[in-house]
């Protein structure tokens, strides 16, 4: 029995210890080419009373409660959610938007997790196209890290950015 002990407490302290060698930081991005100019989708991600529109999160919860605050849109633009279960808690604020090349956002999670990172949706005309980028980074605390070995990040909110992306392509082009 001692010695089944000690074998799952090595084995615990190298699990936490191959979690603590990974990296500090994370970042998660995908891409998309829309049919439409960087002045339309510019308008759909620079306002958040538009994000219904588009965004892969606003249809998880229908009890979640939605302020908007700050500007209209743009810079200064903030919009807060709190809603149950997976929806979680927390806020956003566009902190710059330079007019149809970019949007950057600080995005504070509260709950289920508290995170702190940063989103970006960069715009670049090709031709009569827009090629999307949306790009989610920040620290990667150690309880990240530990659930990272578990679950790849990347592929999880990845997947809810692809979602984001082909549903803004969609309101874009209509």
């Amino acid at each position: 029995m001692k010695t089944i002990a000690i074998i799952i407490a090595i084995a615990v302290l190298a699990l936490l210890a191959f979690a603590a060698t990974r990296s500090d930081n994370f970042r998660v991005e995908r891409q998309i080419n829309i049919k439409a100019s960087p002045d339309r989708i510019f308008a759909l991600i620079s306002d958040f009373h538009r994000w219904s529109e588009w965004s892969p999160w606003e249809k998880i919860d229908p009890t979640m409660k939605r302020s908007f605050s700050g500007t209209a849109n743009g810079e200064g633009a903030v919009y807060a959610w709190e809603g149950s279960g997976k929806a979680g808690a927390g806020r956003m604020e566009i902190l710059s938007a330079p007019p149809s090349t970019k949007v950057q956002i600080k995005l504070d999670f509260i709950k289920p997790f508290e995170g702190h990172n940063t989103a970006e949706f960069t715009l670049n005309p090709l031709g009569t196209d827009t090629q999307v980028s949306w790009v989610m980074y920040g620290p990667a605390p150690f309880i990240s890290k530990l659930m990272g070995i578990f679950f790849n990040m990347d592929k999880m909110i990845g997947a809810d950015f692809e979602t984001g992306l082909i549903n803004l392509k969609a309101a874009a082009e209509k």
